[in-house]
């Protein structure tokens, strides 16, 4: 039995006590939100926050002393952020750990001035999604990090004046967590799923051993906040549901249930619990991210009163800089050089993370830097040029080009093949935000040519060649969210977007459509639209059009994708009637794309496989000579990077690349990116090999700062897969240069 399996525990009802807790203040302005630390201090109480916006993210800094709207102390950019967390007594000083999804690099500010400490940048590349900290009985700092499916454990410490971070070990762990709260008294950390109902514990030790994960208990909602109150006997569980906190004791007894009020349509996420009184908070306060009827922010909630019904005692003078308990032997010493655990059971040092030997003094590199770097300490590579990323292992490819910055939430872009000359092609870009909706089109130089409004757009792909009637057109398709319809506009010969009949389509989604691609069966010649929804359904339409040329789409085909887990992107390959999809966290599949198709998937790459990364999101296909020959492109958000796969199964594994920033830094990296698309066919002299085009998260500017709208990044596809590094596989012998998708 799998250490997180659930032990047979059903979910618990909420005891008859029920407490109504009021919105105390707010934040003001809108902030994208979800995730809340406090500082505790006697003179400068503080609440941070993160902020994922584009051009506001990083955190924000208020103090809690005050009327609503909360003051605010500092607003620090770093670029989008979901996870910040304060950390006490390292060497008697207070830091708050940020570390933005943008950059995946940690950074220290010394509390409570906020005061960024200089030679800390140490970098994580993933997509991390719940940070926490535990200060061990022989007073080490932890940090834990969570990400897809795995956890990394840090030391934080002070050495020779400077503060140091340092890798104890990664492990395993079921599923994508998103909140995290530890109780210092039981020594364990409590972690809620993304969209679950089950609550996790694992246990804490000082050892490189795994922690095992337990299910402690279930509740009847999604849980969206976590946090532990310590009174003086006893730790409680505070675990929140939308707009609902349940109460729980350790031993997932029900307390009771707390109902947020004061804010309509209330929906509270990433909870914090903090003891201390403070002024307007006498008996403490909790914090939490909030989104409401024309709010998004954070709000804080006097707990004076709440407690006493719940029948918990207050316990005010909780100070997480003291361990209560006893005070045990630090195993952390120079029996294992400070670079591992002396066990003293075994008369022997467990090490850290990149060291090795008896006693821990030499150290090592994961896969060797790749053959791309040396081993020059624990885990620490310095790359050849050219290469970077994990442990060396991505190759470094500059764009040539960016679009002009287009709306605030961009994903899956493509690229249509013009028919009167290929470097007229177009690069066409969707918007699925409500603010700037649509789609962008662009020239091949990333120059913006037109914004086509529709309803938040998710992922657009290309059709050539469609009978409309009496007409021969080509769509752009796109699965719309905003009212989970199938959008469909004609591409005009001259690369201008316009509505066509029929061309908004219902859906038979349940949920929210998410990622899309389009198909043309070789067999019969009919078109096919894939569309799906997040909680892995995929549903294939066949597309039509009347005698006037108006479109229609009938529902012919449905299944389950992937393993059940969310899926979004995806690619048809139509002279192997395949479709390829990515299933977020976990893997790349391979399906039968023809209606009457088989249901069961291909597994070609998956998530811990040591090449692919989660989330797997934008797929697209570079065509071949031949069917046999060509190239399969997945995006990796976590590590901003794309695998290479071949086209022909079983569809070796080829390379991983990344794009930073180009040297002269006209052009930034990208990061934390989602979309991808690719043709390989000539599309001038610029592309002989055909084009890449990327989606960019945040497109920081050269100055500082960031445009609040989303950019793609353009690539020639001759710069990957010709590469210095990979001349001797020959790879663009195998793409079609000629390739004509109207053939």
């Amino acid at each position: 039995m799998a250490p997180w399996s659930i032990f047979g525990l059903a979910a618990v009802s909420a005891a008859a006590v029920s407490v109504e807790l009021n919105v105390t203040a707010t934040t003001s302005g809108s902030i994208e939100s979800d995730w809340t630390t406090t500082y505790y201090s006697q003179d400068r109480p503080l609440l941070i926050t993160n902020d994922g916006g584009a051009s506001t993210g990083g955190f924000h800094v208020f103090g809690i002393e005050g009327g609503s709207p909360l003051g605010s102390v500092k607003d620090q950019f770093t670029g989008r952020t979901k996870l910040v967390q304060t950390e006490y007594n390292i060497a008697g000083k207070d830091y708050l750990v940020s570390i933005p999804q943008t950059t995946s690099v940690f950074s220290l500010y010394e509390l409570p001035e906020v005061k960024k400490v200089d030679n800390v940048a140490f970098k994580a590349l993933g997509d991390w999604s719940a940070l926490c900290s535990w200060r061990s009985r022989s007073a080490n700092t932890y940090l834990f990090l969570f990400g897809k499916k795995n956890g990394v454990q840090y030391l934080l410490r002070e050495t020779d004046g400077e503060v140091e971070l340092v890798e104890i070990q990664t492990f395993d762990v079921p599923t994508e967590f998103a909140g995290c709260a530890v109780s210092q008294r039981e020594s364990k950390m409590l972690l809620t799923p993304d969209d679950g109902t089950n609550l996790y514990v694992l246990d804490l030790d000082e050892s490189t051993k795994a922690p095992q994960l337990e299910v402690i208990g279930e509740v009847g909602d999604d849980l969206t906040g976590i946090a532990v109150y310590s009174s003086v006997e006893d730790d409680y569980i505070f675990a929140a549901q939308t707009d609902v906190i349940d109460v729980f004791s350790f031993a997932w007894e029900s307390i009771g249930s707390i109902h947020m009020t004061g804010l309509d349509e209330l929906e509270i996420q990433g909870l914090s619990m903090h003891q201390e009184p403070a002024q307007g908070y006498p008996k403490g306060l909790l914090a939490y991210a909030a989104e409401a009827d024309d709010f998004q922010g954070f709000g804080l909630s006097s707990l004076k009163g709440a407690l006493e019904e719940l029948d918990i005692e207050y316990n005010t003078e909780y100070d997480p800089r003291i361990h209560r308990g006893c005070r045990q032997r630090n195993p952390i010493n120079a029996d294992c050089s400070f670079k591992g655990f002396w066990s003293k059971a075994d008369q022997s040092c467990e090490c850290f993370a990149g060291s090795t030997g008896q006693d821990c003094s030499g150290f090592t590199c994961q896969k060797d830097c790749s053959s791309h770097g040396a081993c020059v300490g624990p885990n620490e590579c310095k790359c050849d040029e050219r290469w970077g990323g994990l442990h060396c292992a991505f190759l470094l490819v500059e764009p040539s080009h960016e679009t002009e910055a287009n709306g605030a939430d961009g994903d899956d872009p493509a690229i249509w093949i013009s028919p009167r000359s290929p470097d007229k092609s177009r690069i066409v870009t969707t918007t699925k935000s409500e603010d700037g909706a649509g789609l962008g089109v662009y020239d091949l130089k990333g120059n913006e040519l037109q914004v086509h409004p529709s309803n938040q757009p998710n992922n657009v792909d290309m059709i050539y060649g469609f009978q409309a009637g009496d007409r021969t057109v080509d769509l752009a398709f796109a699965a719309c969210r905003g009212d989970n319809t199938l959008c469909l506009f004609e591409m005009t010969e001259d690369g201008v977007l316009q509505d066509v009949n029929g061309g908004i389509q219902p859906s038979d989604a349940e949920d929210e459509v998410y990622g899309s691609c389009v198909y043309k069966s070789k067999t019969t010649g009919r078109q096919y639209l894939f569309v799906n929804e997040k909680s892995a359904r995929y549903m294939q339409y066949e597309l039509t059009a009347t005698a006037n040329g108006t479109l229609h789409t009938e529902l012919v085909r449905e299944f389950v994708g992937g393993s059940g887990g969310q899926v979004e992107g995806c690619v048809t390959d139509e002279d192997n009637g395949w479709l390829i999809l990515g299933e977020e966290p976990s893997a790349l599949w391979r399906y039968d794309a023809e209606p009457d198709g088989s249901d069961e998937g291909y597994r070609i790459a998956y998530v811990g496989d040591g090449r692919l990364f989660g989330d797997v999101e934008g797929v697209t296909l570079v065509y071949g000579k031949t069917k046999d020959e060509g190239f399969i492109i997945v995006s990796c958000q976590g590590v901003s990077a794309y695998n290479v796969y071949r086209r022909a199964h079983p569809h070796d594994y080829v390379v991983t690349f990344t794009i930073p920033g180009t040297a002269d830094g006209t052009i930034d990296g990208v990061t934390n990116t989602d979309g991808v698309t690719a043709v390989g066919a000539r599309l001038g002299d610029e592309y002989p090999y055909g084009l890449l085009v990327v989606h960019d998260d945040t497109n920081e500017l050269a100055g500082g700062g960031a445009d609040e709208e989303a950019s793609y990044k353009l690539v020639p596809l001759d710069k990957i897969l010709g590469a210095d590094a990979l001349r001797e596989l020959n790879l663009l012998d195998e793409i079609d240069q000629e390739w004509d998708p109207r053939a």
